[in-house]
């Protein structure tokens, strides 16, 4: 099932969003057949001040373990974590459904 994991970061948490980064990107690599889409939200000045991520799991409690488990997770870098089921209507230029 898919499922959106969406992020806010604590206000000025920049600097521990570049020390975990490394650790963020091996961490969701390791996910890489489930992880459908991922990436930073942007703020007005384009830096990032959050994160987005589209994933395929079993159901909510391993998308809510998914996220809990990310190393930003373990640096406390976000201020929200909102989790929602997913239904995929347009993708790769095409529809799906």
């Amino acid at each position: 099932m898919l499922f959106a994991i969406v992020c806010t970061d604590r206000p000025n948490s920049l600097e521990a969003r570049l020390a975990a980064r490394e650790a963020h990107l091996r961490y969701v690599a390791t996910y890489a057949d489930r992880v459908i889409q991922g990436g930073p939200l942007l703020d007005g000045n384009g830096r990032p001040c959050g994160s987005l991520l589209i994933v395929d799991v079993e159901d909510r409690a391993a998308a809510e373990g998914f996220a809990a488990s990310d190393p930003y997770a373990a640096v406390n870098l976000f201020e929200s974590v909102v989790i929602r089921g997913y239904r995929s209507v347009f993708r790769d230029g095409a529809m799906t459904d």
